[in-house]
């Protein structure tokens, strides 16, 4: 079978005319090394992943970043310091965790992401006091219960809520008072019912209604007169359902009556 004939600009000079073009194993319009299209590339190394370290120290960012994808760990390395952001990523989260560990300084947030991702727990607390938020997120998914309320008293919302979310419920107190409702709504939903009690008096009604299905029983009273309907409702049902049927104590109460 006779060669595909070399056309393309493509192709000329490169070293795989003579043979992966010529087997018709590369296409420069569809599998090529060369070209100057990410898609095209990767499909290139998808199919022939023994040459990707080849192309590690190429000048074409996009190339040496899908390269990294392919090549085997210990050729990678080099590229934890490569100019380009994205390559960094790739190498970040293809590193065994011991030497992503090596990044967690990167000046890129997203790097940091990757390697908060991915090291070993033993080195997770380091990156806890990171300047970006979602780095610390992401060390708040993964932190061992012991060292979580270290990201308690964290100045982002989303850190806090990631604690609130996680933390064992006798060690919930410390978040009772948090300045974010949306921090106490997770607090009060699986709080132990004498920290559930305190909530009760919140003033946001969220917290309130969640407060209700946590605290203690013979406290659920006292939201029967509740300025919000949805919290009325939720102490009547509770009530109702533990204690048989009840009357509500509010006037023109819109609760159901037994």
């Amino acid at each position: 079978m006779a060669a595909p004939p070399v056309t393309d600009t493509l192709c000329a000079g490169c070293p795989h005319a003579a043979t992966l073009h010529a087997a018709g194993a590369c296409d420069p319009h569809d599998v090529c090394i060369r070209a100057i299209s990410g898609r095209r590339i990767d499909r290139f190394l998808r199919a022939h992943p023994d040459l990707a370290a080849d192309y590690l120290n190429d000048d074409f960012w996009e190339r040496r970043a899908i390269a990294a994808r392919h090549a085997p760990f210990e050729a990678i390395q080099p590229l934890a310091s490569d100019p380009d952001e994205v390559v960094r990523r790739v190498v970040a989260s293809r590193l065994p965790p011991p030497n992503a560990a090596g990044m967690m300084g990167d000046p890129d947030r997203e790097v940091r992401i990757a390697v908060a991702q991915r090291i070993n727990l033993d080195d997770l607390l380091k990156m806890a006091g990171d300047a970006d938020y979602m780095v610390r997120v992401i060390v708040a998914r993964r932190l061992s219960h012991g060292k979580l309320p270290r990201l308690s008293n964290d100045p982002e919302r989303e850190v806090r809520k990631t604690v609130a979310a996680r933390l064992p419920a006798f060690a919930l107190a410390r978040l009772l008072a948090d300045p974010e409702p949306e921090v106490r709504r997770i607090v009060a939903s699986r709080a132990l019912p004498h920290d559930a009690l305190t909530m009760l008096e919140d003033t946001d009604w969220l917290v309130r209604l969640a407060a209700v299905q946590r605290a203690p029983f013979e406290a659920i009273r006292y939201r029967l007169e509740d300025p919000e309907p949805d919290v009325r409702r939720a102490a009547w049902e509770r009530l109702a359902a533990g204690n048989g049927t009840i009357e509500s104590t509010t006037e023109n109460s819109d609760e159901p009556m037994g």
